[in-house]
């Protein structure tokens, strides 16, 4: 396919920042933005156009439409915590929702047609069973997860009444590291950058939310994917995005890790005892979340790189190894 300018929302996040790389890797130009509230200017691409902007910002948003010939959009721009959207919906519905139009309204506006958007597994709640598919039902127990959802309805109505092509990809747990780029948040609340965290003597121990979980081992169990992985299903859903219209997929491995396996693998790879203490568990959190990525993976031949936990917590370690203090600024 040819080249396109793609406008990546949250750039300097954590995927976005992976998400970039990949579309120069490919010989796409990348239109940055972002407000650097939760990302970081450092995880942006050199090559890529860094604009500092705000979703929010109706004016700032036309004028980068109008003035840099954009192709097709990446909207990976929102609100995350999980434990924040139990707490503070509004926040969450504002971002993920009504900013997100300002986003398509900005699109329709100045004849842009293309969208791939960062949805999760979270629009799913608590699934009746796993691996789960995309036609699971959905029914979201926390307000991060509604306001996704609400967001991939409209999509839908934006494709029937206006055209618009779109694909949701609904990330399970992103982690890992590209040797340039990796994760780092503020407040961290990820697991293996937790563990990892540990590893490194920054923390004393990881907390376990919740050790009666009706799992096996009594904690969660995540589907752990990738985030260059991620990163080249972006790549392929855009570049197949004409031909699809109109798709939803999700990203996972198909296979789930419990919270116990995941540190006990990074203290294989860490030769560190991590240390762990049990903890309450977080309300609106699934004890169960494994994709079935079979329609990705025969839709667009998307396959994996790093399937395996241990190889995805590797990457993550080089990285936190040469860069500790993540993206210090």
């Amino acid at each position: 396919m040819a080249a396109m300018q793609v406008l990546v929302t949250g750039a300097a996040g954590y995927v976005g920042s992976i998400a970039t790389e990949a579309l120069i890797e490919r010989s796409h130009t990348v239109i940055a933005l972002d407000n650097l509230q939760a990302g970081h200017r450092q995880a942006v691409h050199p090559e890529a156009l860094f604009i500092h902007a705000d979703l929010a910002d109706v004016d700032a948003l036309n004028r980068v439409f109008r003035e840099q010939n954009i192709d097709a959009v990446m909207h990976m721009a929102a609100e995350t915590l999980i434990a924040e959207s139990m707490t503070d919906p509004r926040r969450f519905f504002t971002s993920n929702v009504r900013y997100g139009m300002n986003l398509l309204d900005a699109m329709l506006a100045n004849g842009v047609q293309r969208i791939i958007f960062s949805s999760t597994a979270a629009v799913y709640g608590e699934p009746d069973s796993v691996p789960i598919t995309e036609d699971a039902l959905k029914k979201p127990v926390n307000s991060y997860g509604e306001s996704k959802l609400m967001f991939e309805h409209i999509l839908h109505w934006y494709h029937r009444a206006y055209a618009l092509k779109y694909v949701s990809l609904r990330y399970f747990n992103a982690a890992g590291a590209s040797e340039r780029f990796g994760e780092h948040h503020d407040p961290e609340t990820h697991l293996i950058p937790l563990v990892l965290q540990v590893a490194l003597g920054q923390r004393e121990h990881v907390q376990v939310y919740g050790t009666d979980h009706d799992t096996p081992d009594g904690t969660c169990i995540r589907d752990y994917i990738h985030v260059v992985d991620l990163a080249q299903a972006h790549i392929l859903a855009l570049e197949n995005l004409d031909r699809l219209g109109a798709r939803v997929y999700n990203l996972g491995n198909g296979d789930g890790y419990s919270v116990l396996q995941v540190i006990e693998t990074a203290r294989q790879v860490t030769d560190h005892p991590i240390p762990a203490i049990p903890a309450a568990c977080r309300s609106g959190d699934p004890a169960r979340l494994v994709a079935s990525p079979q329609r990705v993976r025969a839709e667009l031949g998307w396959q994996p790189q790093y399937p395996d936990l241990r190889a995805i917590i590797e990457t993550a370690w080089r990285w936190y190894q040469r860069y500790p203090d993540g993206y210090a600024e």
